[in-house]
């Protein structure tokens, strides 16, 4: 896979503390990754670890992204997620459905077109209001930025605690 590189003075050789700030000297050049296009993201089936965790299907958006995550997430009709937390960002597009994410104490509903925020380390979950329709969301998180960056915690309600 290739990325965007960053050619630096001799980084590999120094190690830089914060004086030596002014020492680094980035010089960005693109390189064209090897995948652009994920086609038929929910053909190529569900992720069944995560899937299982969450107890409602999620289809991870496979792309080359270092900062940002896309995932589409389905509720059956009636369906509660287990309740849980991330130090990363969430934001969720409502495709179809309705329903509402409990987020720490504030229940927000939504409904297909709406927006949802998700602020980090706020403990979530989602509900499917309807009994015979399926609810489906597209989210978006900078989950890989701060897994890259090696400080990327989740914890699972029952789970973890």
């Amino acid at each position: 896979m290739q990325e965007l590189k960053l050619n630096t003075m001799e980084t590999t050789e120094k190690k830089f503390s914060s004086k030596d700030f002014h020492q680094t000297f980035a010089r960005p050049s693109f390189v064209m990754p090897d995948k652009l296009i994920h086609r038929n993201v929910e053909n190529a089936g569900e992720h069944n670890q995560f899937s299982t965790e969450r107890k409602h299907p999620v289809f991870f958006v496979d792309l080359p992204s270092k900062n940002v995550s896309m995932t589409i997430g389905g509720l059956l009709p009636g369906q509660l997620t287990n309740r849980h937390r991330h130090t990363y960002e969430t934001l969720l597009y409502v495709i179809e459905g309705s329903g509402y994410t409990e987020i720490e104490d504030q229940k927000v509903e939504w409904k297909a077109g709406d927006a949802v925020y998700i602020p980090a380390w706020t403990w979530h979950r989602h509900q499917n209001l309807s009994d015979s329709e399926n609810a489906k969301y597209i989210a978006t998180e900078n989950a890989p930025q701060l897994q890259n960056l090696g400080v990327a915690l989740r914890e699972e309600e029952g789970r973890d605690l």
